[in-house]
């Protein structure tokens, strides 16, 4: 993938340029590209200063500079230039690319870059229209400095590879160097982007990327829109998608709505953790009930569980009790509605027996909003809660989320391989920042507490504060973090509650207890295929909780397995 610099864009740029920075963080193809967006030109070969929309450095190929226009309509007559309401000009958008690829040229020239076999070529992008076919030839510019609408829809690297190879082409017509397009090595591209943009080699620090994220994270996406007005059309809906496709947040937001048209309702969820996150975000509200599935039915039947309770009482005898409550207590017992986030997690007969009295109309005509990853979360179960659902929920319908909102994209990638995901993450809302998932391997049977040591300070010169770190194993008992004796190590964990994070304090949980919560940097240890069963899927809820930074302390064999996909 290419090395945007900086990872993250400014959500106050035109779209067009959002576009293809968006476009060119995901595309495949691009492994040791270097894309400057945004760079200012102080010394502009024709302006007092100036500015280059991107900057994509191609080793083996060369440099383009690209002008970027946005707008939906665009006229030229007499030398004039009108782009969408922008007055008139004179200079368009290709007289802008190549003054500044002029001025840059000019700059590495004085700073001693050879670019005798290094093409540096300028082109415009019209996101919005198809200018290939509708510009028409003139002596003013090249046909192959136009890329337009198509070319974003289609493959930007391939785009991109095409105008260099044609620009390149031209100059060997018109030039004494032969280019053949060399381009510049991998070396000499880095060494490009550092004199470009020195302060590249420093990256984002890790504060102005955890402001991103929030930023992003409470702004919902255009598929996240089109869920939300699933929801508006149909009084019952399934939304299904992988981890870190918004499911929560969707599930939370549907919720406040319901809520605002006066109804009352349930948001409830399986897991503990998330039960309490859920409770610490949504507002107080007398019309809502807020947490786990259990706890929920531990209020409806008006007991506490036994002290050390059996599995068996959690899901037969709590579900039996709370359903003879909810028959004594006639029609009210019944809310207006009913959200249901990780769903996957709460079908068996016992819990839907239950959850269908507690809606009005029951599961089949009431007002149920249900979110759910049948990837490979499943984990509690053997997979048949689709079909059980199916049945008690006939003619349901579903919408599917496919854009991955939490992950940046290598720890993505890095899912698909190790979990066998298919098709995988494709789509990421947020742009690449260059950094790999760090892969720490101990043999079988050894002490991986130095390895944990190592991930954690890594993480910290990354500038990561303790409370920005969560440490997840698929070992209820005898993880590395539960039985450490590392003095330092032992002051700073603590088990992890759902709660805010206290300063100075690295919590730690089981990978399943996580699910549906995350962390800007998340360690995974005692990653042993051997010792773990549905070892892929425990891998894929794992890796998928980190948002920014994610290390995995993993044994030997089972790393190699993963990365040749042998899991």
């Amino acid at each position: 993938m290419a090395r945007m610099i900086p990872s993250h864009f400014p959500t106050s740029a035109p779209p067009g340029e959002q576009a293809l920075h968006k476009a060119l963080a995901e595309c495949d193809g691009t492994d040791g590209w270097i894309v400057l967006h945004s760079l200012g030109i102080a010394e502009h070969v024709k302006k007092p200063e100036g500015e280059a929309d991107f900057i994509v450095i191609v080793p083996e190929h060369g440099i383009l500079v690209i002008e970027v226009k946005s707008h939906l309509t665009f006229d030229y007559r007499d030398g004039v230039w009108k782009l969408g309401n922008d007055a008139p000009t004179a200079r368009g958008p290709f007289m802008q690319a190549s003054d500044a690829m002029h001025s840059l040229r000019k700059y590495l020239l004085k700073k001693k870059v050879n670019l005798s076999s290094i093409p540096v070529l300028s082109a415009a992008w019209f996101t919005a229209v198809r200018a290939r076919t509708m510009l028409p030839e003139s002596p003013e510019w090249h046909g192959w400095q136009v890329l337009d609408s198509e070319d974003l829809k289609n493959d930007v690297a391939a785009a991109i590879v095409r105008t260099i190879k044609a620009g390149t082409a031209h100059l060997d017509k018109t030039t004494y160097v032969a280019y053949s397009g060399v381009g510049p090595d991998k070396a000499t591209a880095q060494r490009v982007a550092f004199l470009l943009r020195p302060q590249f080699e420093v990256g984002v620090v890790a504060g102005d990327l955890r402001h991103a994220r929030q930023d992003q994270l409470i702004h919902f996406v255009e598929e996240q829109y089109e869920a939300l007005d699933s929801m508006a059309d149909n009084h019952a809906v399934l939304f299904t998608g992988p981890a870190g496709s918004g499911k929560t947040l969707l599930a939370m937001e549907a919720a406040r709505r319901e809520l605002a048209q006066g109804s009352q309702g349930r948001l409830l969820c399986f897991n503990r953790l998330l039960g309490r996150r859920l409770m610490a975000d949504m507002p107080e509200d007398p019309n809502l009930r807020v947490g786990t599935l259990h706890r929920q039915l531990l209020a409806v039947a008006g007991v506490k569980p036994p002290a050390d309770p059996p599995s068996e009482f959690w899901t037969e005898e709590l579900p039996e009790r709370a359903m003879e409550s909810i028959v004594a207590m006639g029609d009210d017992a019944a809310v207006d509605f009913l959200v249901i986030d990780e769903v996957q997690d709460v079908l068996s007969e016992p819990y839907l027996d239950v959850l269908d009295l507690m809606v009005k109309g029951g599961l089949r005509s009431g007002r149920v909003l249900l979110f759910g990853d049948f990837e490979r979360q499943v984990i509690y179960d053997d997979g048949a809660g689709r079909e059980l659902l199916g049945m008690r929920m006939p003619r349901l319908p579903s919408c599917r989320l496919t854009m991955n909102c939490r992950n940046l994209p290598r720890i993505g990638h890095s899912v698909n391989i190790f979990s066998g995901l298919e098709p995988g993450y494709r789509k990421f809302r947020r742009g690449d920042d260059g950094m790999n998932p760090g892969w720490l391997k101990y043999e079988a049977g050894t002490d991986q507490t130095p390895l944990l040591l190592e991930a954690i300070r890594r993480l910290r010169e990354d500038h990561y504060k303790l409370d920005e770190i969560v440490v997840l194993s698929p070992l209820a008992e005898g993880s590395v973090a539960a039985s450490t004796t590392d003095q330092w190590l032992r002051q700073i964990l603590r088990p992890a509650t759902g709660q805010v994070r206290r300063k100075g304090e690295v919590q730690y949980a089981t990978i399943q207890a996580f699910k549906g919560l995350e962390a800007p940097a998340v360690v995974v240890t005692d990653l042993d295929r051997k010792l773990v069963p549905s070892f892929e899927s425990v891998m894929y809820v794992g890796l998928t909780r980190a948002t920014d930074r994610l290390y995995g302390v993993i044994e030997a064999d089972t790393l190699r397995a993963g990365m040749e996909g042998e899991l």
